[in-house]
């Protein structure tokens, strides 16, 4: 199943492309689970994010390994892929993209995330939204609003 979230902010796509540090991961993380951080590397091929889901019940791992970066003269990512995940997920595939919009950029997440149930993919899917869209508000505070 694939979700693709847009937000356009005023920076330039390069600054905001440069700003996705452990600031922002922190600021980023949704209120519900608690996460966490027990690794940030950075977002460099090779580097490892690792946090713990705590959901007051129980604790989840959710380890990602970034696979691949770019940087052209219109737009810049990286890629998270899921190593480890929390239960159902058994496929985690983020694209974090921001590309050029005039002067300022527009952010997109593209994920990617199986269950290996369709089901049970399609049941997900509002809450991923829910909680990927709280980002938005999120990026337009720290990159500016058009």
């Amino acid at each position: 199943m694939q979700l693709h979230l847009k937000t356009a902010v005023a920076q330039d796509y390069l600054q905001v492309f440069n700003a996705f540090n452990e600031q922002l991961f922190r600021e980023l993380a949704p209120p519900f689970p608690k996460l966490k951080l027990l690794r940030f590397d950075g977002s460099e091929p090779g580097d490892v994010v690792e946090v713990e889901l705590q959901t007051g019940v129980k604790s989840f791992r959710w380890t990602s390994l970034i696979t691949d970066r770019s940087i052209t003269s219109t737009e810049a990512y990286f890629i998270d892929q899921g190593q480890e995940l929390p239960p159902p997920l058994r496929l985690w595939h983020h694209k974090h993209l921001v590309s050029k919009n005039g002067n300022g950029a527009i952010i997109h997440d593209i994920i990617t995330y199986s269950t290996g149930a369709k089901a049970l993919d399609l049941l997900l899917y509002p809450l991923m939204v829910l909680q990927f869209g709280m980002r938005k508000p999120i990026y337009k505070r720290v990159f500016g609003k058009v």
